[in-house]
C-alpha cells in the first residue's frame, strides 16, 4: 500500500512538473520578440492614461527565449534583466493566472497572443500596459 501511494505521489509530481515546463516553454516562445508600448491605464481610481505621445517617449520590451528582457526608452537600452513566468494568484479576483515578473515587479498576463501583450501590475491601483509586436 505504501509503495502504491508513493508511486502515485511520484506520478502526480512528475505530471505537475511536466505541465509547468510545457506552460513556460509555450509562453516563452509566444513572448519572445520585440513589443512596442502603446498605452498604460490605471492608477488611483483608474483615471490615468499615458501613451508615447502624452509622455513624449517610446518604450520597447524585447523578451528572449532564454529568459532575458531588455527595456528600451527612445530606442536606447536602459535595462537588461531576467524575467520569470509563473502561475499565481491575482489580487484582483483571487484566482490563478499566468504571471510574469521582471524589473522587480510582478504582472498578471491579461492577454498574450502573436500580436498583443497586455500586462497588469499585480497590486491595487496598478497599471495595465498594452504592447504590440
Amino acid at each position: 500500500m505504501k509503495k502504491t501511494i508513493l508511486a502515485l505521489l511520484v506520478i502526480i509530481s512528475a505530471s505537475t512538473y511536466s505541465s509547468n515546463v510545457i506552460f513556460k516553454s509555450d509562453k516563452m516562445a509566444m513572448l519572445a520578440g520585440s513589443w512596442i508600448w502603446q498605452k498604460s491605464t490605471g492608477g488611483q481610481n483608474g483615471s490615468y492614461t499615458s501613451t508615447p505621445k502624452t509622455i513624449g517617449s517610446t518604450k520597447k520590451l524585447v523578451f528572449t527565449a532564454e529568459g532575458k528582457v531588455i527595456t528600451y526608452k527612445n530606442n536606447v537600452e536602459i535595462r537588461n534583466s531576467n524575467y520569470q513566468l509563473t502561475k499565481g494568484i491575482s489580487v484582483f479576483d483571487n484566482l490563478e493566472h499566468d504571471l510574469i515578473t521582471f524589473e522587480g515587479i510582478t504582472y498578471v498576463i491579461e492577454k498574450l497572443d502573436s500580436r498583443n501583450l497586455v500586462i497588469v501590475n499585480n497590486f491595487t491601483d496598478g497599471y495595465s500596459s498594452t504592447f504590440k509586436k
